[in-house]
């Protein structure tokens, strides 16, 4: 059995900290059933102290430790970086003094609700399932801090837990990587033909420069032969050989020069070919940038919205902020996949909107989807899972109601709660017809 994540209570004054009264003799106490020890949350200090960084990352935004932490560490908050006020709350959480009580205490304020709703339940599995569906919805830094500090919550679901939010981490890094080093090995390759390019230019003006002097060499062989040829006329034979020899060389003369200008024929192809392949891989190049800056976008919004999912300063709880507009609206989501339209549903119904969900006629039957649509505040589809027909009938439904609709880059959470984000839903009668991002029309074309 591994050793719990957190640190036992003592031996002595243990029936004491659970609320329990010292049992009497046997010889003198009356018969009577004994009670079930009090169940008591896990503390901060208590926990294992690999498990307070995550804690802290997770469930605490920068702004709050850089208000709490220098009340109890001597550090300047205008000057001091994330990391050093990361590092001091993680010290404050592990030392258990007033500091880690007031980071108990502004948890246990921030994530009320959540606690609440984990308290129903009574064993390990119940808060293993409870931990699954804040996974599946997104909700993660409030049921985050419950699963830890539940008094049913085993180290095994600690761990669980834990692993799920390490390798979260490991995704969203890992996926910014792989972006960067694409983009750094495009832009190589457009130094590497764009230099290759260049030398092509410069040899095709030497060749040119050497046919003209070629050229120009022929007209003058061509004035000697005439001049030869007069002189064959005046003088006779030894003339006439004279003009053989001349008439031979300015034979050999041509051939060198059509042998070069096929030659230069053939540069300017290739250094054309040689262009159009540079201008691909520039538009490859745009292409990428465009789709990495959609993707760092997409990923901000989706970190935005774990941080912020407890609620921030002035905001409701279990609310984004940047999702506020959609609060009393209807949107039609039309295509995706099962498990990210759930867990869009969930969100969006998390700040008071109504989402409605269509597969485009997969399950659902197609001819209500003009129905649907024509009375929605805003219709989102992703072109990436969606047919074209549905596609085009979302269109001109919308263009007749005069209804908003927004195409999304991908089927995934992120690309929704990017586009929540920066779209605010008009009222209904009102249409937003504004043509979607780069990124986004590049994936339209790409899609099946």
């Amino acid at each position: 059995m591994h050793a719990p994540p957190f640190r036992l209570a003592r031996a002595n004054g243990i029936e004491t900290a659970l609320g329990n009264q010292p049992a009497p003799l046997a010889c003198c106490a009356p018969a009577a059933p004994q009670a079930r020890p009090a169940r008591r949350r896990a503390r901060l200090a208590e926990l294992d102290s690999h498990l307070h960084c995550s804690i802290i990352g997770t469930c605490m935004t920068t702004g709050e430790l850089r208000k709490l932490v220098p009340r109890f560490v001597a550090l300047d908050r205008q000057r001091a970086t994330d990391l050093e006020i990361h590092h001091e709350a993680v010290k404050l959480a592990g030392a258990g003094g007033d500091g880690c009580k007031a980071l108990q205490k502004a948890l246990d304020e921030r994530y009320a609700q959540a606690l609440r709703h984990f308290n129903a339940a009574r064993d390990a599995d119940a808060v293993l399932k409870l931990w699954q569906e804040a996974v599946a919805s997104g909700d993660i830094p409030p049921a985050y801090w419950a699963v830890m500090t539940h008094p049913e919550a085993s180290s095994p679901v600690r761990q669980a837990a834990f692993g799920e939010v390490h390798m979260l981490s490991h995704l969203v890094g890992a996926a910014n990587r792989a972006d960067i080093r694409r983009l750094m090995a495009l832009e190589e390759d457009n130094a590497a033909l764009r230099a290759k390019l260049e030398r092509q230019q410069e040899r095709l003006q030497e060749m040119s420069a050497r046919h003209d002097a070629q050229a120009r060499e022929l007209a003058a062989l061509g004035e000697r032969l005439a001049h030869a040829s007069a002189r064959a006329c005046a003088e006779g034979t030894p003339a006439q050989a004279e003009l053989r020899a001349l008439r031979d060389a300015l034979a050999e003369h041509e051939r060198a020069a059509a042998l070069h200008a096929s030659r230069r024929e053939a540069a300017e192809q290739h250094a054309l070919r040689e262009q159009e392949a540079a201008q691909a891989l520039r538009a490859q190049r745009d292409d990428a940038l465009a789709q990495l800056a959609a993707s760092h976008a997409e990923t901000r919004a989706l970190e935005q919205a774990v941080l912020a999912a407890g609620g921030q300063d002035g905001e409701p709880r279990g609310r984004h902020p940047g999702l506020r507009h959609l609060e009393g609206k209807r949107i039609v989501y039309v295509g995706g996949r099962p498990g990210s339209n759930n867990a869009l549903k969930a969100l969006v119904e998390s700040t008071g909107g109504h989402l409605v969900l269509h597969d485009g006629g997969i399950e659902d039957r197609k001819g209500l989807l003009a129905a649907t649509v024509a009375r929605a505040d805003m219709v989102v589809f992703p072109v990436d899972c969606i047919d074209h027909d549905s596609m085009n009938m979302i269109k001109r439904v919308c263009e007749r109601h005069q209804v908003a609709y927004h195409p999304l880059r991908t089927a995934s959470v992120a690309s929704f709660v990017e586009l929540a984000s920066r779209v605010a839903v008009p009222p209904s009668g009102h249409a937003d017809t504004t043509a979607a991002s780069r990124a986004v029309a590049l994936a339209g074309a790409q899609a099946p």
